[in-house]
């Protein structure tokens, strides 16, 4: 018989990378109060202090660590911490990740490399760090953020979509290579989620019309609208908790319905 408990996360240990700010903080927020014990990582002091304020904010001790997720000792030593701190990690979501807007023609091969390092290359440590204890536990979640590039291209993000589309493809290996340890690894793709990182890209223009690209994704999204972070929270929740146990290698598109979508006729 179902059990809306098997959506509870009480007593689970979560590590959120890039957990400092937007997409980060909001899945981070969602497992919190679901139950979960959060921890997050940082680059730098002064983003972290600023995240740990942010969540004290919103009620969460959350737990802060400086890390980069495509050095593997740092990554080690990240994991060990937090199981030393809080326990074994149940839930990871691989979310840190950059974007390089330059036309492929542009683009350094330095720059391709620096992207793909950590869009894909720092999930794969990260999920190669916590995999022997979730095969121990007999249980564990790794979420990979994922994006529409996962299946789409579009001008100037070459690196970004190799990076998405090769992450998808290692969240079905994981699934593949670790499902009868009763690990599921699924993602999620977010559509153009309000953040502010894309602040600039909804800016009123000087003539109070929208910005241009502002004008695409609203056409482009059967929603209409932008998503928000808070769009994620239910489907964090959802693949980071029991109710998904049989869900394994999928990405859930929270998009809008973009890739459902094949536009207006003109």
């Amino acid at each position: 018989m179902f059990d809306m408990n098997s959506f509870s996360l009480n007593g689970k240990v979560a590590l959120v990378t890039g957990g400092a700010y937007g997409i980060g903080f909001a899945i981070a927020e969602a497992l919190a109060k679901a139950g979960a014990k959060i921890a997050f990582n940082c680059r730098n002091d002064a983003n972290l202090q600023k995240a740990l304020d942010d969540y004290k904010a919103k009620g969460i001790e959350a737990h802060g660590y400086i890390a980069d997720v495509t050095k593997e000792d740092e990554v080690t030593k990240l994991v060990n911490d937090i199981k030393n701190e809080l326990g074994v990690i149940d839930i990871l979501v691989n979310n840190a990740g950059i974007i390089k807007r330059i036309p492929m023609l542009e683009m350094s091969a330095d720059d391709f490399r620096q992207v793909v390092d950590v869009d894909l290359n720092g999930p794969f440590i990260m999920a190669k760090a916590v995999l022997p204890d979730m095969i121990e536990k007999g249980h564990g979640k790794i979420i990979n953020v994922c994006s529409m590039m996962s299946e789409l291209g579009r001008e100037t993000v070459s690196a970004y979509a190799a990076a998405k589309g090769g992450l998808k493809m290692l969240t079905r290996n994981i699934c593949s290579e670790f499902g009868e340890h009763n690990i599921q690894c699924n993602g999620i793709g977010p559509g153009y989620i309000a953040t502010p990182q894309t602040a600039p890209l909804r800016e009123k223009q000087a003539d109070g019309s929208r910005h241009p690209f502002d004008q695409f994704i609203i056409a482009k999204t059967p929603a209409a609208r932008w998503g928000e972070p808070e769009d994620l929270m239910g489907p964090a929740v959802f693949l980071a908790s029991d109710a998904s146990n049989f869900v394994n290698g999928h990405v859930l598109y929270v998009d809008g319905g973009i890739l459902a979508y094949i536009g207006k006729q003109p």
